[in-house]
C-alpha cells in the first residue's frame, strides 16, 4: 500500500498571499496567481499558440502547488476554438495540499468566474494522499491531470518509461535557494529525457546555476522581463544544434 504523505498546511501571509512554512517561500506573487501563471508559464510557451494543429499537447510540471497553473492551462484550452482535441497534464507534488484545504486556497485567491467552477472540479476529484501516480480525467477524457505524489528525483526518470513525452515544460516549485532539490542536474538531466524535439519551457526564476544547468542539458534560452516586479524570468526550447544564450 503506498504510504500516506504528509500534506503541505494552508497557511497565509498578512498580505493574502499562500506561503508555505517549511520552505519559507510564497506559493505566487502578491500580484496574482492567475496572473501569474499565464505570464510566467503560458505565455513563456507561447501557449496557446503553440498547440494549434497537435492531436495531443503534453504539459510536464515540476510542483503543483495549488493548481493554479494547471487551471489557467484548462480554462485557456476551454476557451480556444483551434485547442488540440487532447490536453495531457502532468505534475509533481512532494507535499499536496488535502482537499479540504485546496478549496479554501481556491476560495481566497481565484476570482476568474471561468476558473473557479474547473476549481470546483478539480477539488471533487482530488485523490488521497497515497504516494504514487494518480489520473485525473476531465472534459469526457479530453483533459488528463496526472499528479504524481513524491520526489521529483524519483518520479521524473520514470516517466519517460511509460511514454510521457513533454511538449511544454512548467519549472516551477519553490525558489532554487529555498528547495534546492528541485533544481538539481538530475532534474533537468530527467527533463531533458521526456523533452521532445521542439518542446519549450519557462520559469520565473534567472538564477545562475539554473540557466548553466539548462544549458548543460540541452536547452537554450533567453531572458524576458519576469511578473509582479521581478526583473526577468527564463524562457526557451530544446536546442537544435549548441545551445544559444540571450541574455
Amino acid at each position: 500500500m503506498d504510504e500516506a504523505l504528509i500534506s503541505a498546511p494552508l497557511v497565509f501571509r498578512d498580505d493574502g498571499t499562500p506561503y508555505s512554512p517549511r520552505h519559507d517561500d510564497i506559493y505566487h506573487s502578491a500580484a496574482g496567481a492567475l496572473a501569474q501563471a499565464r505570464h510566467v508559464f503560458l505565455d513563456g510557451n507561447g501557449l496557446p499558440g503553440r498547440w494549434h494543429g497537435k492531436p495531443r499537447f503534453t504539459v510536464i510540471e515540476t510542483g503543483f502547488g495549488m493548481g493554479i497553473n494547471f487551471l489557467a492551462t484548462w480554462a485557456a484550452w476551454h476557451d480556444d476554438a483551434h485547442r488540440p482535441p487532447a490536453l495531457e497534464f502532468v505534475s509533481i507534488e512532494k507535499h499536496p495540499f488535502s482537499a479540504s484545504d485546496l478549496r479554501a486556497a481556491h476560495a481566497a485567491i481565484i476570482d476568474d468566474a471561468a476558473v473557479a467552477p474547473l476549481a470546483d472540479v478539480l477539488v471533487s476529484a482530488w485523490p488521497p494522499l497515497e504516494a504514487g501516480v494518480h489520473r485525473l480525467d476531465f472534459d469526457a477524457g479530453a483533459v488528463s491531470l496526472t499528479l504524481a505524489f513524491g520526489e521529483a528525483g524519483d518520479v521524473l526518470p520514470r516517466l519517460g518509461d511509460h511514454g510521457v513525452a513533454a511538449d511544454a515544460i512548467y519549472l516551477d516549485g519553490f525558489a532554487p535557494a529555498k528547495n534546492p532539490d528541485m533544481w538539481t542536474p538530475a532534474i533537468f538531466a530527467s527533463l531533458a529525457r521526456i523533452a521532445r524535439d521542439d518542446a519549450t519551457f519557462a520559469t520565473y526564476t534567472s538564477a545562475g546555476h539554473v540557466k548553466r544547468a539548462l544549458i548543460d542539458h540541452g536547452f537554450e534560452y533567453r531572458k524576458v522581463s519576469g511578473f509582479g516586479g521581478k526583473r526577468a524570468m527564463l524562457v526557451g526550447r530544446r536546442a537544435r544544434s549548441r545551445p544559444v544564450i540571450q541574455s
